[in-house]
């Protein structure tokens, strides 16, 4: 998937900031649509346990609590929140990194993070990714067999208080299919790396001329 059109366009990279309920399949979208090397998937940091077919680095960095909150009084999260007991977090610099040279980056971050970017971030674009309906998220749960009753109930109880905040988001994703799901996320990069580019496109059409 290409989403840079030309250098007309802009050339400081989109930032998409793509939230969802556990099970929703929004790692899984993000997965296939950061294969192509046009965007970045920026892996969180976390302090979590490591789950047993989780690769450190590859799917989060895992840090101890300590560790974690010297960073955050250091600066060096773009954005941090706690969910589930843990703590989840964005590198800064990597992201910002990126973002100067044009490329592309997505954030697989939950509603309490996206609002931190909304506010420090103006221009992100932020879509929020659904199961058809809350029974089929909870059926998803359950599948996964790694969750207990209580943490299954805590992560429902989670999704309902983060739909109520859904209006945050600029665009909705119904994960009912997912090669469907991964187009619809196509759609909306490739849109946005057409839009026109803040103050227009005079300069970059017609260059000023070279002083003598």
């Amino acid at each position: 998937m290409r989403t840079r059109a030309s250098r007309l366009h802009n050339r400081f990279g989109s930032l998409y900031v793509v939230s969802g309920p556990s099970a929703s399949g929004k790692t899984t979208i993000l997965r296939e649509i950061c294969s192509d090397d046009d965007i970045w998937f920026s892996v969180s940091a976390t302090t979590r346990s490591k789950r047993h077919n989780e690769v450190d680095g590859r799917d989060y960095f895992f840090m101890t609590e300590q560790d974690f909150r010297s960073d955050i009084e250091q600066g060096k999260f773009f954005e941090y929140a706690t969910v589930h007991g843990n703590l989840y977090g964005t590198p800064r610099e990597p992201v910002m990194e990126r973002l100067r040279r044009g490329i592309d980056v997505a954030l697989d971050i939950d509603v309490q993070g996206a609002r931190q970017v909304r506010k420090t971030f103006n221009n992100a674009i932020l879509i929020y990714i659904l199961p058809p309906s809350r029974e089929i998220l909870e059926e998803r749960l359950r599948g996964r067999g790694t969750e207990s009753e209580e943490s299954i109930q805590r992560r429902l109880e989670v999704a309902d208080s983060e739909v109520c905040e859904s209006r945050l988001f600029d665009y909705l994703i119904v994960n009912d299919d997912l090669d469907e799901s991964v187009g619809d996320m196509e759609c909306i990069m490739r849109a946005r790396s057409l839009a026109m580019p803040d103050g227009g496109v005079y300069e970059r059409w017609h260059p000023k001329k070279q002083k003598s």
